[in-house]
């Protein structure tokens, strides 16, 4: 029998699950999920949850792993997509890779990254 104890990175179940000798952990229980990475978003400013991994094997993917929370990282993924399209950049050229990362570097921790002056949002 395996009696739930407090682990760091472990959530414990809210709701009550009798006196500690019947607290077993289950396969598949809520004991079993390990607890979001906090970090401070340079982005948003806030605490959220934090990315599962660096996106990327340099400096500044490990910056951006821990200092940006995996909800900027989704916008990111979103304003990339409109840079890659405004732009009609090529993703596997070089030019366009380091265009991309220093707008990424913008994004996230300069005065952030401008929209092309073409671009005209989508209506809603």
């Amino acid at each position: 029998m395996l009696f739930v104890t407090a682990k760091k990175g472990f959530r414990i179940c809210p709701e009550p699950l009798g006196p500690l000798p019947s607290r077993r952990v289950v396969p598949g229980s809520c004991y079993n999920m390990p607890m979001p990475r906090i970090v401070k978003c340079a982005k948003l400013g806030r605490e959220l949850p934090g990315l599962d991994e660096p996106p990327f094997d340099t400096e500044l993917g490990q910056k951006i792993y821990e200092n940006v929370s995996a909800e900027a990282w989704k916008m990111w993924a979103e304003h990339s997509k409109m840079l890659l399209n405004e732009y009609r950049l090529q993703p596997w050229k070089p030019e366009a890779q380091q265009f991309l990362v220093e707008q990424m570097q913008q994004y996230f921790f300069g005065a952030g990254a401008q929209l092309p002056k073409e671009f005209v949002p989508p209506p809603k």
